[in-house]
């Protein structure tokens, strides 16, 4: 039943299916085929399936980002991070890693990230002479950061499908998330050597304190979240719904860039993308308890060991297995699909679970950047107004700091797990 599900799932989505749908067909023809089960049962488990507190979280943080791009909160961030290091050599391009870095504890999306601030930051790079190329694949490579630091709506799902601390995991995520960071911006200065990039005039001290002041309050918005998480004083979820009011508050009362007429977009905009990530959720859960049923999940394990027991191998094994599939097909779904099977694998070889779920999302977000179907590139592309081929040229540069973090990632545990462990434990 299983194979013959993820083969009418994949050639459905070869012939270029919805996603959602394609997971709901492909699972209900599964069980009327191949199970002695009756189809019912599908909608009996898609219903308790998304039947979570914890989900709730993915519409508040999605709402969030939504909001700031809105309310024209990450303008003012990557216009402080601009006037404080875009007068080094590659200085926009550090500016826009840097963002990254300060839109990731807002949105926990990649493709927020994108499409988001890096409409802004494409622009502003393009105007100072930078290719388009160039600062297209430079936003597509850091919009990877924003679901590795906290808060992270993949991070969320994992830690809903394999029961662990969503606490836990945002924590486990700050390292991994600067890690990347620091990678990408050494790239950044190894191509600013060969390349005459242009830079910024150095900015006066008091030029960088009016930027600060203007952006003051959208740069506490990661931090209100972060020492609340880590403070006890809400739980991921309710940061969620803080994140919300904190970036309404800002957009419609402080900053006055969002007016009440521009809500119904924002709100419909969240409607929608919400429905189509609850229903792959939903359809997922009646192919997780098929995997139950069956015990195809310790088929799929045994398989994998006996290639090898190395676990340093078997993990690189995972890696090229999540990084293929993240490249292929949109990431929720390989997350929600590959978890029930490649958890207990890991956890049978002593990897802690708050350390694989960092790995897994790491993997599945490199994949949304690599070609030949990776949802920032095309995102990416749209909001640069280049070609996807281009585009896909352009960021292969970028995938070598991008693989050299998720190596660091797998096989040192401490950069994931030193933080959950001085805050939780």
């Amino acid at each position: 039943m299983i194979a013959a599900t993820i083969v009418l799932f994949v050639v459905l989505v070869l012939v270029s299916a919805p996603l959602a749908v394609a997971l709901g067909l492909a699972i209900t023809a599964g069980l009327i085929l191949f199970s002695p089960f009756p189809a019912a049962i599908m909608f009996q488990k898609m219903v308790t399936g998304i039947d979570n507190y914890v989900l709730v979280a993915i519409p508040l943080f999605i709402l969030a980002g939504n909001l700031m791009n809105a309310g024209g909160i990450t303008d003012r961030i990557f216009h402080f991070v601009r006037r404080v290091i875009g007068h080094v050599p590659g200085g926009l391009a550090h500016a826009n890693v840097g963002s990254s870095v300060l839109f990731a504890g807002m949105s926990g999306s990649a493709v927020a990230d994108a499409a988001g601030i890096g409409a802004v930051e494409i622009k502003a790079m393009r105007d100072a002479g930078y290719k388009t190329e160039f600062s297209a694949a430079v936003t597509a490579a850091s919009s990877v950061i924003g679901p590795i630091i906290p808060p992270s709506i993949p991070l969320i799902l994992y830690g809903a499908i394999a029961e662990v601390s969503v606490g836990r995991l945002f924590a486990a995520g700050l390292v991994p998330g600067l890690v990347l960071a620091l990678t990408l911006s050494g790239m950044i200065v190894w191509m600013a050597r060969t390349h005459a990039f242009p830079r910024d005039p150095r900015a006066s001290l008091s030029e960088v304190w009016r930027a600060f002041s203007k952006a003051f309050f959208a740069l506490m918005t990661p931090a209100v979240i972060l020492v609340g998480l880590i403070g006890g004083v809400f739980t991921p979820t309710e940061a969620g719904a803080v994140a919300v009011a904190y970036a309404l508050f800002l957009a419609m009362v402080v900053y006055r860039a969002l007016k009440p007429r521009d809500l119904p977009k924002v709100l419909v905009e969240t409607m929608v993308t919400t429905a189509i990530v609850t229903f792959i959720i939903s359809n997922v859960s009646a192919f997780s308890w098929a995997l139950v049923v069956t015990r195809s999940g310790d088929a799929f394990v045994d398989a994998i060991r006996a290639v090898s027991d190395d676990p340093l191998l078997v993990l690189l094994l995972i890696n090229l297995l999540l990084l293929v599939l993240g490249a292929l097909i949109e990431s929720g779904a390989v997350l929600i699909l590959m978890t029930p099977l490649l958890l207990p694998l890991a956890t049978s070889m002593g990897v802690d679970p708050v350390h694989f779920g960092v790995i897994m999302v790491l993997n599945l977000m490199i994949g949304c950047a690599t070609p030949p179907v990776g949802m920032s590139l095309f995102v990416t592309a749209h909001v640069a107004g280049i070609p996807v081929e281009r585009m896909m040229r352009a960021i292969l540069p970028f995938l070598v700091p991008l693989m050299i973090s998720l190596l660091a990632v797998t096989y040192w545990p401490s950069l994931t797990l030193t933080v959950p462990s001085l805050l939780f434990d």
